[in-house]
């Protein structure tokens, strides 16, 4: 049993205090002396350039301060992508400048050409407008669509790229012979053409930033929300603004959620810290809801052809991918990394296929910026996988569960290399696939689609097995596939003299429950109260350095810096111990928090070393520093692996088209379990994520760039009935071998599992009814889509 507040116990969260008592600090509730705000004037077409601006008028109005645009900004850096990308030919990919505020042209429907500072927000806000009508720009025609931006050489997202392609990409290229003769001389293949759908992150807490300058020191400061605050730092001081590193820091305070859409530097954060240096005072801004709709960095939108090669007993030889993945009108941070070495690499599943073949073209339209969201490129990957194997079955009249076994890579099989060049280190695939049987009493099935059917209901069941890699590294591998920065790690213990203690962790909370977690760690490892340590994170003035929190590697990476670093903290403990209690240091243990001599009763708490550290009265000090403080810089040797079974069953209505998930089953492998409550409240919130992409999530662009699905009313978010009482098991633990604490991510494993067990359900249900005519249904699947579907027959 674990100890009250250690490892594998579940404390409610310490941070949920401040959060539901109103007392969190979130960018937008810091007011500052002096502030003023900054207010974007954004561009109302997708595509256009950029005549005259008259900024007379507006800079005459009531409270204005300063007038930018894009030509303030034109000598500066660009925001660079953080991966480089070779295309097949092994050419470069093509990178065009992200500026601060356009300049030349416009690129998408919300894309900031300018930015108006005035004394209130209101006033900035009235400025703006005056500005937009102020400005000339010319429309051009928008590229929209994927498909006919790369076949139209003459319509450019950018003028010096004639195709809109930013690399074509082929993994692992030395396959793809032996791919394409699998295939060619397969028994039977099956090929489905899908649409991974595009999606609004939609975090709670908006965009935000403070700037502030100091001119006696040269310094700025940014306060925004950041999943990353390191990283803002890194990119704005040495690409975009070439302010000096040590003279930025960059703080994010509370961050009400942020799903992938806010790790990456933004323009507005740069607008804020130079139009703060121009006005020597503090420059805010937060966006409203309808900008997050347009600026914010979407997901997904990939469009794939994936063929199956088997035998006729479902036996895999070969998987082939061909994909249009859309980055919008500019690159955003990890926007190549996700569909190439974040989804091209889990191609192969948790399957023992011995061919895979992955090839991604990567387009440029005028629409917002697409990067990493909840499961970044694992959730394309496995929703491509499992709706292939799921209509293979179909085809062949196999059971897909069986199927899925005979195809599994078995534990006696690992350390298990993939034909796209991963290295799985554990994993039981069979247990979970039981687990989820056993949960959902899948022998019972059937009486509960008749049960269904009495009430005129259309009941299905969708299985999906799934694998991902996160924890993102190790840094050698990764620059050789071309990240552009390291992923390693780092954590400061600092013991204080009265025995409580403070980490300085690079890892970001916004939302993990990283205040009550790591604390878990920490004290299990001394033997001490949980209460009397102290997480400090997001304020790159205070932690050693840190690539925040994202691809769920914050427990994997940042936490197993944490744990060196207090192993180092006991180490040094036990030197200290050796020379109070008059023993050899080889005689010292530790344990429940007491530093002992072997065999005898002598001993000292962590607390009386810690003391004595600080106050060294009787200390080495001809060996040891005094002080109880040390770092950790963790880059992991490989990826981790969690993995799992989900279970779905849906109810669809025949005469209206409406599905209705009515059972979720969870049974997921995240190795070493530090906080169950914790566990289960990410994949409920994954699931519940991967189920609003399966049902109603659907970003909406028209043939002239224009957003339709820019709020609210016509971007449907799931709601507490589009969900069910969710049952998750995580029993099926194989811990990971590679790092410390044994732990495999959980953030995004719900996000990725769940959308093809949902379409597989619905799929299910809609043959059972005897639609047998449907093979397919591209999410989302609203009522109108099934309906449609239905007619078609």
């Amino acid at each position: 049993m674990p100890k009250d507040g250690g490892i594998g116990a579940s404390p409610k969260r310490r941070e949920d205090i401040r959060f539901l008592t109103g007392e969190g600090v979130y960018t937008d509730d810091i007011q500052l002396q002096g502030q003023c705000f900054a207010y974007f004037v954004r561009s109302t077409v997708a595509h256009g350039t950029i005549g005259t601006i008259d900024t007379a008028a507006t800079e005459a109005m009531p409270g204005v301060l300063a007038v930018f645009t894009g030509e303030d900004f034109k000598d500066v850096g660009g925001n660079p992508a953080g991966w480089l990308i070779n295309s097949r030919d092994g050419t470069p990919m093509r990178e065009p400048k992200r500026p601060v505020l356009a300049h030349g042209k416009v690129r998408h429907v919300g894309d900031a050409y300018a930015a108006v500072i005035a004394e209130t927000y209101a006033q900035a806000k009235d400025a703006a407008e005056q500005l937009a009508a102020d400005s000339e720009i010319e429309d051009l025609p928008a590229i929209v669509d994927m498909a006919a931006a790369v076949a139209n050489a003459d319509n450019r997202v950018h003028d010096e790229i004639p195709d809109n392609l930013c690399f074509d990409w082929g993994w692992v290229e030395d396959n793809r012979a032996a791919v394409d003769e699998a295939i060619k001389n397969a028994p039977h293949v099956t090929t489905l053409e899908l649409v991974n759908n595009r999606l609004v992150p939609n975090a709670m807490e908006p965009r935000a930033s403070i700037g502030e300058y100091f001119p006696g020191t040269g310094d700025y400061k940014l306060t925004t929300t950041s999943q990353n605050p390191h990283l803002h730092r890194l990119l704005i001081s040495a690409f975009v603004m070439g302010i000096p590193e040590n003279k930025l820091t960059v703080v994010a305070p509370d961050v009400g959620g942020g799903f992938g859409s806010k790790i990456y530097h933004y323009g507005e954060e740069a607008l804020v810290l130079a139009a703060a240096k121009k006005l020597k005072r503090p420059v805010r801004w937060t966006a409203e809801r309808s900008e997050s709709f347009l600026t914010d960095a979407h997901g997904r939108d990939h469009v794939t052809k994936i063929e199956l090669a088997c035998e006729e007993d479902g036996t895999f030889i070969a998987f082939r991918t061909e994909t249009l993945a859309n980055v919008g009108a500019y690159l955003s941070n990890f926007a190549t990394a996700t569909p190439t070495f974040l989804h091209g690499t889990l191609m192969a599943g948790p399957y023992k296929v011995p061919n895979v073949y992955v090839n991604l073209k990567t387009v440029f339209t005028n629409t917002a910026p697409v990067d990493a969201y909840r499961g970044a490129g694992r959730p394309e990957a496995t929703y491509s996988l499992e709706r292939v194997i799921d209509k293979m079955c179909r085809e062949l009249e196999l059971d897909p569960f069986e199927v899925r076994r005979k195809n599994f890579i078995t534990p006696d099989m690992f350390p298990y290399t993939t034909p796209v060049g991963l290295v799985y280190d554990t994993g039981d695939y069979n247990a979970t696939l039981d687990k989820a049987m056993e949960m959902a009493d899948v022998d019972g099935f059937e009486d509960r689609r008749a049960e269904s059917a009495a009430r005129g209901k259309l009941r299905g069941m969708g299985l999906s097995t799934w694998i991902e890699a996160c924890g993102i590294a190790p840094s050698n591998l990764v620059g050789v596939l071309g990240s552009r920065v390291g992923l390693y790690d780092a954590a400061t213990v600092r013991v204080n003299a009265t025995g409580n203690i403070s980490v300085m962790t690079g890892a970001h909370s916004h939302g993990q429950g990283h205040e009550t977690v790591f604390p878990q760690i920490v004290a299990e490892k001394l033997g001490i109260d949980p209460a009397s340590v102290e997480i400090v994170h997001g304020d790159t003035s205070k932690i050693p350095f840190g690539m925040g929190s994202y691809g769920s590697r914050s427990l994997a990476v940042a936490g197993s810096a944490m744990n060196n670093a207090v192993d180092k903290i006991i180490a040094k403990g036990k030197k200290i111990a050796a020379h109070m209690l008059e023993a050899s240091e080889d005689d010292i243990t530790f344990e429940d928090g007491n530093f002992a001599v072997a065999g005898t009763d002598k001993s000292l708490s962590f607390g009386e070393v810690a003391f004595s550290a600080y106050v060294p009265h009787n200390y080495p000090l001809e060996t040891l520093e005094p002080g109880l403080e040390e770092t950790s810089f963790y880059d992991p040797g490989n990826f981790t692996y969690p993995a799992g079974a989900y279970l779905c069953e849906v109810e669809v209505c025949p005469e209206t088209g409406k599905v209705d998930v009515v059972a979720f089953y969870c049974a997921d492998d995240f190795g070493n379990v530090m906080n169950p409550l914790i566990v289960e409240g990410q994949v409920h919130g994954g699931v519940g994520q991967g189920i609003g992409q399966a049902l109603c999530e659907q970003t909406t662009y028209d043939a002239d760039g224009q957003l339709l699905s820019a709020s609210y009313m016509d971007y449907a978010m799931p709601r507490a009935d589009d969900v069910p009482f969710y049952q998750v098991d995580y029993s099926c633990n194989t811990p990971c071998t590679h790092n410390p604490l044994g732990v495999k991510g959980c953030g995004e494993a719900g996000a990725i599992g769940s959308p093809p067990a949902v379409i597989n359900a619905v799929v299910d249900a809609l043959n059972s009814g005897g639609f047998t005519h449907i093979t397919h249904i591209d999410m989302p699947v609203t009522p109108s889509r099934v309906w449609t579907a239905m007619q078609a027959q």
